[in-house]
């Protein structure tokens, strides 16, 4: 295979995999009431748990599916998470009881941690011009799948909540037997190192964070946000489901205009708008405001279709994150990117755990029609109340520093 065919076979890998991420979304909560008989308030709750699991394991799995595919190289860990990604699918297709979800996110969670091992399989095969190239196609395929996974899903979602999975489990076996067949190693024996259990732990690389104390009241503040950011994926289908009645189609595709919104904002706008607000804190302060703002208006629209005007304010919400990144980054010294990098997925991992269970509760407590006072909204208000106090961290621990900080040499 050629180093052009190998980069398709990544960037194919990595879509299904994000794609399979958004896939489910418009449909799970019709297949969970499916399997427990709820109603739609209280199905949510089983969802928070769902993504619980997905995000748990994918925590501890993601720097152990790194370290392996650094002592038997990349092949084999890619092609193995393809293989369980796509019996994942299956089972959750198949799925007689709610307990096979919980089976088919924990074997999710797993085949999903492959993202480490296939950026360092286009390390492996890029020369050092090209590889900030491939690593961009890499992340279009991030993009392009979370558009067309809840797109894709909502569509296949009007026959039925099942036929999703199943076509998401063909799409997995047929790249995983390609690869079989096609995809060569990248990592020569010589070059490998022996497996070790002290290094293959995500915590780690939290501690990690503690060398820089610059940075941990922006890294407090990106994970109050990303804890927040959890509603879209773990509450969006229900609440749109319960209040507007929406179907999975339009439920898949207003997913699917966020997606674009967001890719518009942080691929185009961010280079426009950051010098214009006058740097990284100010268009993180005004990307977590804006944010909030965003939430509110979730949490109060009265009708359906006033849920775009929302999706349209994430151009300046989608500001926050990558102003966030590049503050931590500017403060830190360049032997130390690829730490600070792994430390903030780390952060975005732990968000996605303690999220979803905590919105979803919020969501089934109010949703309930014996909730008083009734409101759905309640995890939206939530989340806008932890973009403000991300805001009020961020504006109080970097204005002192903000003339001052200046990065140290790394220990």
């Amino acid at each position: 295979m050629t180093n052009k065919r190998a980069v398709t076979f990544i960037f194919i890998t990595l879509l299904i995999d994000t794609i399979g991420f958004g896939l489910i979304m418009p449909v799970l909560p019709a297949l969970i009431m499916q399997l427990t008989g709820e109603p739609l308030d209280a199905a949510a709750r089983y969802g928070g748990w769902l993504g619980f699991v997905f995000a748990a394991v994918q925590f501890f799995c993601a720097p152990l599916l790194g370290n392996l595919s650094d002592r038997y190289g990349r092949r084999p860990v890619l092609l193995f998470s393809l293989l369980a990604l796509g019996l994942d699918y299956i089972v959750m297709g198949l799925a007689p009881r709610i307990e096979w979800l919980f089976l088919g996110r924990f074997i999710s969670g797993v085949a999903g941690a492959s993202f480490g091992p296939a950026y360092a399989y286009l390390a492996d095969i890029s020369p050092p011009d090209r590889r900030a190239q491939n690593f961009g196609i890499a992340g279009a395929a991030f993009g392009v799948g979370f558009i067309a996974g809840p797109a894709i899903g909502g569509l296949l979602g009007s026959f039925g909540p099942r036929v999703p999975f199943f076509v998401a489990a063909t799409f997995s076996l047929l790249n995983v037997t390609f690869g079989a067949f096609a995809l060569p190693e990248s990592l020569p024996p010589e070059s490998r190192r022996p497996f070790d259990w002290s290094r293959a732990h995500p915590m780690g690389t939290l501690r990690q964070m503690r060398k820089y104390p610059a940075v941990i009241t922006i890294a407090t503040a990106a994970f109050l946000w990303q804890v927040g950011h959890q509603v879209l994926p773990s509450v969006w289908a229900f609440y749109t489901m319960e209040k507007f009645q929406w179907t999975t189609t339009a439920v898949g595709a207003s997913l699917a205009a966020a997606g674009i919104v967001m890719a518009i904002s942080q691929g185009f706008l961010t280079r426009a708008l950051i010098p214009k607000l006058g740097g990284e804190r100010r268009s993180a302060l005004a990307g977590l405001l804006a944010g909030a703002c965003v939430y509110a208006w979730y949490a109060f629209a009265p009708v359906g279709w006033m849920i775009y005007f929302g999706i349209a304010g994430w151009a300046f919400a989608g500001l926050a994150w990558p102003s966030l990144n590049a503050m931590m980054s500017q403060r830190i010294p360049p032997s130390a990117q690829g730490e600070l990098q792994g430390g903030l997925a780390s952060v975005s991992s732990l968000a996605s755990i303690i999220g979803p269970p905590v919105l979803t509760q919020l969501f089934a407590h109010f949703a309930s029609p014996a909730a008083a006072p009734r409101f759905p909204g309640a995890p939206f208000l939530a989340s806008a109340a932890l973009a403000v106090t991300s805001a009020i961290v961020l504006a109080r621990g970097t204005a002192a520093a903000e003339t001052s900080a200046q990065p140290k040499s790394a220990e």
